[in-house]
């Protein structure tokens, strides 16, 4: 599988899902989460290490990463960083790299690039390098082999190190649409798609040690439902993970697609519609 498609993010799907992490505020949400957890896991992780060694898989642009090396850094003051960065988007890469040339706190981490899907690097980089600290952002999803990717990863742990997957949680909306439709949508990038329910049961039958933080979060989807809405579009095409949402589906599917969405998947207030957009922290014990 090629990084292109492996991560569908390049050329015009780079702007539906930042448009999208503009309207839908997720990333301040899974800040707000590992601001609150990440520095008493991060002095438990470095306690006694002279070094510590990062690896984010899928790291998109990087926003998140630098605020979790930021932590980091907070944390474990003395030990010098590094970072490995596994992303198959080109444009994101570039984008994460402009982030961190411009963010004083990165200075003295040494960064080293794999511009490659998660599966070339388990194939490239098996058993080379272990890692304190990895996680693995909203990218589940894209994954061959849910087994094989967790067994992979964790196989990278330094003694004491934590492995971090964050998903959308579930019985959230992103987990009704997609498994009420899931002939229709898991046909692209995503052929399996997992909420944390699916991680989970995966962490328990590897027998792995584990503990969930929620992530709240929803957003405010009411134009979706207004058909010459550019904005509802592109919600909707971010959403279904089709680029163009009312091209893409007959009109029998795109009308049970928003029944579900305004039905099952979001609550109503003051006449506006907003989304369960709920994640889940996960954290694996090496």
């Amino acid at each position: 599988m090629s990084a292109e498609t492996h991560t569908c993010y390049e050329g015009c799907s780079v702007n539906i899902f930042q448009f999208y992490l503009e309207k839908s505020g997720e990333h301040a949400a899974i800040v707000k989460c590992l601001q609150n957890v990440l520095p008493a896991e991060f002095q438990r992780i470095g306690a006694g290490k002279s070094s510590l060694d990062v690896l984010g898989v899928g790291s998109g642009g990087g926003e998140i990463d630098v605020q979790i090396l930021s932590l980091l850094q907070s944390a474990c003051p003395s030990a010098p960083i590094t970072a490995d960065i596994v992303e198959g988007s080109s444009e994101l890469t570039a984008n994460f790299k402009a982030l961190a040339a411009k963010t004083a706190d990165l200075k003295n981490i040494q960064f080293s690039w794999h511009s490659m899907s998660s599966e070339d690097y388990e194939k490239a980089k098996g058993g080379i390098k272990k890692f304190d600290f990895i996680h693995m952002i909203q990218m589940i999803y894209y994954v061959k082999s849910l087994a094989e990717s967790i067994k992979f990863h964790h196989s990278l742990l330094k003694n004491n190190g934590r492995l971090m997957i964050i998903v959308e949680a579930a019985n959230s909306g992103w987990d009704i649409l997609w498994k009420t439709y899931k002939k229709e949508l898991c046909v692209c990038s995503i052929t399996e798609y997992r909420s944390s329910g699916e991680i989970a049961a995966c962490l328990k039958d590897q027998g792995l040690k584990f503990e969930e933080h929620p992530v709240p979060n929803s957003f405010d989807i009411t134009e979706c439902f207004d058909r010459s809405s550019v904005t509802g579009e592109r919600l909707l095409s971010f959403m279904t993970g089709r680029e163009h949402f009312y091209e893409s589906f007959s009109p029998e599917v795109r009308a049970g697609i928003l029944d579900v969405l305004r039905n099952k998947c979001s609550t109503e207030k003051d006449g506006r519609v907003f989304f369960n957009g709920n994640l889940t922290c996960i954290f694996v014990h090496a």
